[in-house]
Protein backbone atom coordinates (compact mmCIF):
# COMPACT_ATOMS: atom_id res chain seq x y z
CA UNK A 1 0.00 0.00 0.00
CA UNK A 2 1.64 3.32 -0.80
CA UNK A 3 1.97 6.60 1.18
CA UNK A 4 -1.05 7.92 -0.68
CA UNK A 5 -3.61 5.40 0.77
CA UNK A 6 -1.81 4.93 4.02
CA UNK A 7 -1.44 8.05 5.40
CA UNK A 8 -3.62 9.85 3.13
CA UNK A 9 -6.91 8.08 4.60
CA UNK A 10 -8.48 6.59 1.23
CA UNK A 11 -8.02 3.73 2.96
CA UNK A 12 -10.42 4.39 5.63
CA UNK A 13 -10.00 5.39 9.42
CA UNK A 14 -6.75 4.05 11.32
CA UNK A 15 -6.86 0.68 13.56
CA UNK A 16 -7.27 1.13 16.90
CA UNK A 17 -4.07 1.62 18.82
CA UNK A 18 -2.42 3.02 15.62
CA UNK A 19 -1.64 6.31 15.22
CA UNK A 20 -4.13 8.62 13.06
CA UNK A 21 -3.38 9.39 9.51
CA UNK A 22 -2.03 12.32 8.26
CA UNK A 23 -5.05 13.95 6.81
CA UNK A 24 -6.93 12.72 9.58
CA UNK A 25 -4.94 14.44 11.95
CA UNK A 26 -5.53 17.64 10.13
CA UNK A 27 -9.53 16.96 10.79
CA UNK A 28 -8.72 16.67 14.14
CA UNK A 29 -6.52 19.82 14.98
CA UNK A 30 -9.23 22.15 12.86
CA UNK A 31 -12.00 20.54 15.07
CA UNK A 32 -10.28 20.87 18.00
CA UNK A 33 -9.17 24.95 17.22
CA UNK A 34 -13.22 25.20 15.98
CA UNK A 35 -12.24 26.06 12.32
CA UNK A 36 -15.57 25.67 10.00
CA UNK A 37 -16.67 22.62 7.80
CA UNK A 38 -15.84 24.41 4.82
CA UNK A 39 -12.31 25.51 6.13
CA UNK A 40 -12.06 21.86 6.52
CA UNK A 41 -12.84 20.54 3.37
CA UNK A 42 -10.56 23.53 1.56
CA UNK A 43 -6.98 22.82 4.16
CA UNK A 44 -7.55 18.96 3.43
CA UNK A 45 -7.93 19.43 -0.43
CA UNK A 46 -4.96 21.81 -0.56
CA UNK A 47 -2.51 19.58 1.93
CA UNK A 48 -3.70 16.42 -0.43
CA UNK A 49 -3.04 18.44 -3.47
CA UNK A 50 0.11 19.40 -2.07
CA UNK A 51 1.69 15.76 -1.31
CA UNK A 52 0.49 14.55 -4.51
CA UNK A 53 2.70 17.06 -6.45
CA UNK A 54 5.70 15.99 -4.84
CA UNK A 55 5.27 12.33 -5.37
CA UNK A 56 2.85 11.17 -2.33
CA UNK A 57 6.15 12.28 -0.12
CA UNK A 58 5.70 12.77 3.60
CA UNK A 59 5.29 16.34 3.93
CA UNK A 60 8.27 15.53 6.74
CA UNK A 61 10.65 14.55 4.34
CA UNK A 62 9.55 18.26 2.35
CA UNK A 63 9.48 21.55 3.15
CA UNK A 64 10.27 26.02 2.42
CA UNK A 65 11.49 24.97 -0.83
CA UNK A 66 8.66 22.53 -1.66
CA UNK A 67 6.29 24.93 -0.34
CA UNK A 68 6.93 27.69 -2.14
CA UNK A 69 7.15 25.81 -5.58
CA UNK A 70 3.75 24.82 -5.42
CA UNK A 71 2.26 27.52 -4.21
CA UNK A 72 4.44 29.61 -7.20
CA UNK A 73 3.44 26.93 -9.47
CA UNK A 74 -0.34 27.93 -8.68
CA UNK A 75 0.43 31.26 -10.03
CA UNK A 76 2.54 31.00 -13.05
CA UNK A 77 1.16 27.41 -14.40
CA UNK A 78 -2.39 27.65 -13.30
CA UNK A 79 -2.96 31.50 -12.89
CA UNK A 80 -5.30 31.19 -9.72
CA UNK A 81 -6.55 33.99 -8.06
CA UNK A 82 -4.51 35.76 -5.48
CA UNK A 83 -7.45 34.85 -2.91
CA UNK A 84 -6.99 31.30 -4.05
CA UNK A 85 -3.11 31.13 -3.52
CA UNK A 86 -3.50 32.72 -0.24
CA UNK A 87 -5.63 30.15 1.27
CA UNK A 88 -3.57 27.32 0.07
CA UNK A 89 -0.74 28.76 1.94
CA UNK A 90 -3.02 29.21 5.15
CA UNK A 91 -3.59 25.69 4.50
CA UNK A 92 0.10 24.17 4.66
CA UNK A 93 1.11 27.01 7.17
CA UNK A 94 -1.51 25.21 9.21
CA UNK A 95 -0.25 21.75 8.18
CA UNK A 96 3.25 22.47 9.37
CA UNK A 97 2.46 24.36 12.50
CA UNK A 98 -0.44 23.10 14.21
CA UNK A 99 0.25 19.46 13.47
CA UNK A 100 3.66 18.57 12.79
CA UNK A 101 4.98 21.36 14.89
CA UNK A 102 7.42 22.67 12.33
CA UNK A 103 7.42 26.47 11.54
CA UNK A 104 8.44 27.02 8.07
CA UNK A 105 10.67 30.39 7.50
CA UNK A 106 9.49 33.10 6.17
CA UNK A 107 9.05 31.87 1.84
CA UNK A 108 10.76 34.51 0.36
CA UNK A 109 11.50 33.27 -3.29
CA UNK A 110 7.30 32.49 -3.66
CA UNK A 111 5.94 34.13 -6.73
CA UNK A 112 3.04 35.67 -5.53
CA UNK A 113 -0.91 35.99 -7.49
CA UNK A 114 -1.36 39.45 -8.28
CA UNK A 115 -4.31 40.92 -6.36
CA UNK A 116 -6.63 42.95 -8.47
CA UNK A 117 -8.11 46.50 -7.95
CA UNK A 118 -11.58 46.04 -8.31
CA UNK A 119 -14.51 47.77 -7.64
CA UNK A 120 -17.41 45.84 -6.05
CA UNK A 121 -20.53 45.31 -8.08
CA UNK A 122 -23.49 47.49 -6.77
CA UNK A 123 -26.80 47.67 -8.19
CA UNK A 124 -29.35 51.31 -8.13
CA UNK A 125 -31.95 50.99 -5.97
CA UNK A 126 -34.12 50.32 -9.06
CA UNK A 127 -32.02 47.56 -10.34
CA UNK A 128 -32.43 45.88 -6.87
CA UNK A 129 -36.30 46.59 -6.79
CA UNK A 130 -36.50 44.79 -10.61
CA UNK A 131 -34.34 41.88 -9.43
CA UNK A 132 -36.25 40.90 -6.20
CA UNK A 133 -39.81 41.72 -8.13
CA UNK A 134 -38.74 38.83 -10.43
CA UNK A 135 -37.85 36.28 -6.83
CA UNK A 136 -40.09 34.51 -5.11
CA UNK A 137 -40.93 32.64 -2.48
CA UNK A 138 -37.47 31.59 0.02
CA UNK A 139 -35.62 32.87 -2.40
CA UNK A 140 -36.78 36.05 -2.55
CA UNK A 141 -36.82 36.28 1.31
CA UNK A 142 -33.31 35.55 1.98
CA UNK A 143 -32.04 37.85 -0.94
CA UNK A 144 -34.33 40.39 0.55
CA UNK A 145 -32.69 40.01 3.76
CA UNK A 146 -29.19 40.08 2.36
CA UNK A 147 -29.98 43.37 1.03
CA UNK A 148 -32.12 44.98 4.00
CA UNK A 149 -29.65 43.32 6.53
CA UNK A 150 -26.11 43.45 4.89
CA UNK A 151 -25.59 40.17 6.16
CA UNK A 152 -23.02 37.85 4.48
CA UNK A 153 -24.89 34.74 2.44
CA UNK A 154 -23.62 32.11 5.07
CA UNK A 155 -24.86 34.24 8.11
CA UNK A 156 -28.21 34.32 6.75
CA UNK A 157 -28.26 30.63 6.50
CA UNK A 158 -27.20 30.14 9.33
CA UNK A 159 -29.80 32.49 11.04
CA UNK A 160 -31.16 30.95 14.13
CA UNK A 161 -34.96 31.36 15.13
CA UNK A 162 -33.55 32.53 18.58
CA UNK A 163 -31.57 34.80 16.91
CA UNK A 164 -35.05 37.45 15.48
CA UNK A 165 -36.04 39.89 17.38
CA UNK A 166 -39.39 40.52 15.97
CA UNK A 167 -40.29 43.37 18.74
CA UNK A 168 -36.83 44.98 18.61
CA UNK A 169 -36.49 44.84 14.86
CA UNK A 170 -32.99 43.25 15.20
CA UNK A 171 -31.37 40.10 13.91
CA UNK A 172 -28.31 39.06 15.74
CA UNK A 173 -25.33 37.72 13.61
CA UNK A 174 -23.49 34.91 15.72
CA UNK A 175 -19.90 33.95 14.76
CA UNK A 176 -19.42 36.20 11.79
CA UNK A 177 -16.55 36.64 9.96
CA UNK A 178 -13.59 36.79 12.72
CA UNK A 179 -15.90 35.00 14.81
CA UNK A 180 -17.55 37.73 16.20
CA UNK A 181 -21.19 38.66 17.07
CA UNK A 182 -22.76 41.29 16.10
CA UNK A 183 -26.48 42.80 15.47
CA UNK A 184 -28.37 44.33 12.32
CA UNK A 185 -31.50 45.74 11.90
CA UNK A 186 -34.48 44.25 10.46
CA UNK A 187 -36.45 45.94 8.04
CA UNK A 188 -40.11 46.11 8.53
CA UNK A 189 -41.21 45.26 5.53
CA UNK A 190 -39.83 41.63 6.11
CA UNK A 191 -40.77 41.02 9.65
CA UNK A 192 -44.12 39.40 8.74
CA UNK A 193 -42.57 37.13 5.49
CA UNK A 194 -40.06 36.04 8.03
CA UNK A 195 -42.25 35.40 10.79
CA UNK A 196 -43.95 33.08 8.66
CA UNK A 197 -40.80 31.49 8.02
CA UNK A 198 -39.81 30.89 11.46
CA UNK A 199 -43.22 29.48 11.71
CA UNK A 200 -42.81 26.84 9.01
CA UNK A 201 -39.38 26.22 10.78
CA UNK A 202 -40.68 25.39 14.27
CA UNK A 203 -43.94 23.48 12.40
CA UNK A 204 -40.78 20.82 10.79
CA UNK A 205 -39.01 20.85 13.58
CA UNK A 206 -42.03 19.51 15.44
CA UNK A 207 -42.82 16.98 12.87
CA UNK A 208 -38.97 15.99 12.80
CA UNK A 209 -38.89 15.55 16.46
CA UNK A 210 -41.87 13.10 16.12
CA UNK A 211 -40.22 10.81 13.77
CA UNK A 212 -37.37 10.84 16.36
CA UNK A 213 -35.19 13.57 14.66
CA UNK A 214 -34.88 17.10 15.22
CA UNK A 215 -31.67 17.51 16.57
CA UNK A 216 -29.39 20.76 15.15
CA UNK A 217 -26.27 20.72 14.72
CA UNK A 218 -24.62 23.35 17.51
CA UNK A 219 -21.06 25.25 17.65
CA UNK A 220 -18.31 24.03 19.46
CA UNK A 221 -18.74 22.52 22.61
CA UNK A 222 -22.34 23.70 23.25
CA UNK A 223 -23.87 19.87 22.43
CA UNK A 224 -21.72 18.52 25.16
CA UNK A 225 -22.39 21.49 27.62
CA UNK A 226 -25.92 21.46 27.42
CA UNK A 227 -26.77 17.91 25.29
CA UNK A 228 -30.88 18.90 25.39
CA UNK A 229 -30.45 22.13 22.95
CA UNK A 230 -29.77 21.10 20.21
CA UNK A 231 -33.72 20.04 19.76
CA UNK A 232 -35.16 23.27 21.48
CA UNK A 233 -37.13 25.57 19.11
CA UNK A 234 -34.57 28.69 19.66
CA UNK A 235 -31.75 26.66 17.98
CA UNK A 236 -33.28 25.79 14.86
CA UNK A 237 -32.10 26.94 11.57
CA UNK A 238 -34.93 29.50 9.83
CA UNK A 239 -34.27 28.46 7.13
CA UNK A 240 -33.80 24.91 7.31
CA UNK A 241 -33.73 22.28 3.90
CA UNK A 242 -36.22 20.46 2.61
CA UNK A 243 -34.27 17.08 3.59
CA UNK A 244 -32.61 15.39 6.55
CA UNK A 245 -28.74 14.52 5.14
CA UNK A 246 -25.84 12.71 7.33
CA UNK A 247 -23.45 15.23 9.56
CA UNK A 248 -20.17 14.18 7.83
CA UNK A 249 -18.28 15.23 11.10
CA UNK A 250 -20.53 13.43 13.20
CA UNK A 251 -22.63 10.78 11.39
CA UNK A 252 -26.13 11.41 12.66
CA UNK A 253 -28.74 12.25 10.19
CA UNK A 254 -30.46 15.87 11.12
CA UNK A 255 -31.57 18.92 9.29
CA UNK A 256 -29.30 21.12 7.76
CA UNK A 257 -30.00 24.87 6.30
CA UNK A 258 -31.12 25.98 3.13
CA UNK A 259 -28.42 25.37 0.50
CA UNK A 260 -26.14 28.05 -0.86
CA UNK A 261 -26.42 26.69 -4.22
CA UNK A 262 -30.34 27.17 -4.32
CA UNK A 263 -30.05 30.85 -4.00
CA UNK A 264 -27.72 31.47 -6.73
CA UNK A 265 -29.62 29.46 -9.25
CA UNK A 266 -32.83 31.46 -8.21
CA UNK A 267 -30.37 34.95 -8.71
CA UNK A 268 -29.52 33.54 -11.94
CA UNK A 269 -32.40 33.25 -13.28
CA UNK A 270 -33.95 36.43 -11.83
CA UNK A 271 -31.01 38.50 -13.64
CA UNK A 272 -31.85 37.10 -16.80
CA UNK A 273 -35.67 38.10 -16.74
CA UNK A 274 -34.87 41.48 -15.17
CA UNK A 275 -32.36 42.30 -18.00
CA UNK A 276 -29.44 43.22 -15.83
CA UNK A 277 -26.21 43.17 -17.88
CA UNK A 278 -24.35 43.66 -14.22
CA UNK A 279 -22.49 40.35 -12.84
CA UNK A 280 -24.76 39.78 -9.57
CA UNK A 281 -24.03 37.36 -6.53
CA UNK A 282 -25.34 37.40 -3.15
CA UNK A 283 -22.93 39.05 -2.10
CA UNK A 284 -24.11 41.96 -4.64
CA UNK A 285 -26.21 42.43 -2.17
CA UNK A 286 -24.44 43.22 0.54
CA UNK A 287 -22.29 46.04 -1.14
CA UNK A 288 -25.48 47.84 -2.73
CA UNK A 289 -26.79 47.67 0.96
CA UNK A 290 -23.40 49.96 2.58
CA UNK A 291 -23.79 52.08 -0.77
CA UNK A 292 -27.30 52.67 -0.55
CA UNK A 293 -27.01 53.79 3.12
CA UNK A 294 -24.43 55.92 2.61
CA UNK A 295 -26.04 57.62 -0.49
CA UNK A 296 -28.78 58.26 2.02
CA UNK A 297 -26.97 59.68 4.35
CA UNK A 298 -26.06 57.24 7.07
CA UNK A 299 -22.80 58.24 9.11
CA UNK A 300 -20.41 55.46 7.31
CA UNK A 301 -19.18 54.23 11.12
CA UNK A 302 -23.10 53.34 11.61
CA UNK A 303 -22.33 51.24 8.53
CA UNK A 304 -19.35 49.71 9.52
CA UNK A 305 -21.02 48.32 12.58
CA UNK A 306 -23.91 46.67 10.31
CA UNK A 307 -21.31 45.24 8.08
CA UNK A 308 -19.24 43.74 11.26
CA UNK A 309 -16.07 45.31 9.40
CA UNK A 310 -13.24 45.49 12.02
CA UNK A 311 -11.67 48.62 9.72
CA UNK A 312 -13.48 51.57 8.41
CA UNK A 313 -11.35 51.74 5.71
CA UNK A 314 -12.77 47.94 4.40
CA UNK A 315 -16.26 49.61 4.80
Amino acid sequence: MSYGQREMGVAGPAADGQKPRLLEQVRRRLRAKHYSLRTEQAYVGWIRRFILANGKRHPRQLGAAEVETFLSALANEHAVAAGTQNQALAALLFLYREVLGDELPWLENLTRAKRPQRLPVVLSVEETRTLLACMDGRAWLVASLLYGTGMRLMECLRLRVKDVDFTRGEITVRDGKGGKDRRTVLPRSLAEPLQREVERALLLHRRDVAQGHGHAWLPHALERKYPNANREPGWQYVFPSHHLAVDPRSGVQRRHHFGEAVLSRALKTARTRAQLLKPVTAHTFRHSFATHLIEAGYDIRTVQELLGHKDVATT
